[in-house]
Order: structure tokens, then sequence, then C-alpha cells
């Protein structure tokens, strides 16, 4: 982990967001809450091809959350829906009965997951900053100062999850702060806050790692064994990013969410060279430089 950049009197421990999709409905009222909160700009309302009802899409620099919509069909059949002459069934009382037709088979159920920067232990994008713009807050997430950003994008390929972005309009990198200005005071983040079914939740890290596990446990003895946490709780070697701040839990492979199966920092795998590589550089510039304000001090007192 990188190191912190933010230190309070009091101390603080790390805080994170654990998302249970097994009781996300898809409301959207996290996206409303984010964006009303942080003055982001709407995504409007149009429906795209292969769109579904997810007018958003994705992340992006003016959209900090997103609830993904994954229609799961069973594979290889089409639901068993009656010929409708006019609206009406062909056959029967003439009523068309779409439960009964979604129970028959293929119409099996949504799939819902409210997407977020996962403000990771190895975080690809902080990592790649060569302003200092991203920087590790004391509640170990990670934050843009929109003040150092340049524009220069070096974040946005470093990211394995596609988060990180720039924005259109001034160019520079924009991403969730985890509210970082509500923590500071206290306060829960909005999408949290906003959360009608608690499927997004709050609080100090190792809590919430504690509760997504006994939930896994919980759902497993109801027969969903499917059930896994995404991003946290595994073991070494084969943790995502180096465990994630936000992290899901995941009844389904992570490649539907869109979330890739395995993912580190490009530049926090080879940091020791690359950092070899940076100081090396620095010292034969910095004595180069002494080098020329020396002959340029001789030739002037000639």
């Amino acid at each position: 982990m990188t190191e912190i950049a933010v230190h309070r009197r009091e101390p603080a421990q790390r805080m994170g967001f654990f998302t249970d999709t097994t009781v996300c409905i898809g409301c959207k009222a996290c996206e409303v809450a984010c964006k009303q909160w942080n003055d982001l700009p709407a995504d409007g309302s149009e429906f795209r091809k292969g769109g579904s009802y997810d007018h958003t899409g994705t992340l992006s620099a003016a959209t900090w959350r997103h609830v993904r919509f994954v229609e799961a069909l069973t594979p290889g059949h089409l639901p068993d829906i009656p010929a409708v002459n006019g609206g009406r069934a062909a056959t029967g009382d003439g009523d068309l009965n779409l439960v009964a037709a979604a129970e028959g088979g293929g119409l099996d159920r949504w799939l819902f997951m409210s997407d977020v920067c996962k403000h990771c232990t190895n975080a690809g994008c902080l990592d790649a900053c060569p302003t200092g713009a991203l920087v590790r807050t004391e509640f170990e997430t990670v934050i843009v100062q929109p003040d150092i950003c340049n524009g220069c994008g070096y974040c946005v390929p470093a990211c394995p999850f596609g988060v990180i972005d720039r924005d259109p309009y001034d160019g520079r990198a924009a991403k969730c702060t985890l509210c970082y200005d509500r923590m500071e005071d206290g306060l829960e983040p909005a999408c949290a806050k906003a959360c009608p079914t608690d499927s997004i939740q709050f609080g100090p890290y190792d809590e919430l790692v504690e509760t997504a596990k006994g939930r896994v446990v919980a759902l497993h003895e109801k027969g969903i064994e499917s059930a896994y946490l995404y991003g946290a709780g595994d073991a070494a070697g084969r943790q995502v990013a180096g465990n994630l701040g936000a992290f899901f839990l995941l009844t389904e492979p992570p490649e539907r969410f869109g979330l890739p199966a395995q993912a580190d920092s490009p530049i926090q795998e080879n940091m020791p060279i690359a950092t070899a590589a940076g100081l090396a550089a620095a010292a034969v510039t910095a004595a180069s430089t002494v080098a020329i304000m020396v002959l340029a001090h001789r030739r002037g007192r000639r």
C-alpha cells in the first residue's frame, strides 16, 4: 500500500464499502444521491442498443456510481411465451400470463450490481500519477486533487477496473472519493445513505469484511452455494489489487458484472525497478544541472 498522505490529530481507521448484490433492486437511488451530492451532470435518459434499462452505461468522470443491469437468461433456452393475436393470447381465456411464461423457463432473473471505484490497496491510478494529484487519505481511500491534476491521463489505463476517467470539458481526472468531505464530518457517503435495501454498506473496513463473510455463510446455509466475496478475504497471492476498499458479494463469475477475475496495479508490480531507474535519472539530471551552473559561473568571472 502507498503511503498515507493525509494525517489527523486523532487516529483514523480504514473505511470502505461492502456491496451485497443479492439484495440490490436496481433502483439507482445511489446514482442519484451521488450525482446530487457531488454536483455531477446527468447522463440522460436514452435507451441504448444492448443497454436494457441501464441508461448510465458505465462509470466515468461524471458518473461515480453505476448500477449495472445484467439479464440472466437460461443458456440456450427462450421463454415459452404463447403466440398472441392483437395483444391477446391465442389460447385460454385470452389473457397473456407473463408470470407463468417466465416461470416456464428462460426469463430467469435480473442481476444488479452498484459499481464504484474500488479504492484498491494497490492502486494503479495512484502509482501512475506523476503530479501527486492522486493521494491516499487518512481513511486509506484514494482521491483526486483536481487543483493539482494536469490532465495527463496516465491514471486512466493504469486502473484495471476502468474506473477513473478524464472530464471531457476540462481534461482533469475524476472518480469516486468515497465522499471524503462527508467522512471528515463523520457522515456516511451519500450512496450508502440513500440505499433502501442496505445493499451498499459503509463502515470500518475490517468490520465490513467480517460482516460480509457472515453474509456468505448465511447464503450458503440457505442453499445459495455460488455466493462469494470479490475483492476481500482472499489468501495472499490471490488478492485482487491487494484487496479492495470497496468489495462485493457476488453469485456469478465476476466477468458477468464487467469485473476482471484478477487485477493488480501494473506500476505496483514493477515499482522497485521503476523507482531505481527514476532515482538514477533524477541524479544524472541534477548533476548535469549543477555542472552547467558551475561552468556558467566560471565563464561569468572571466
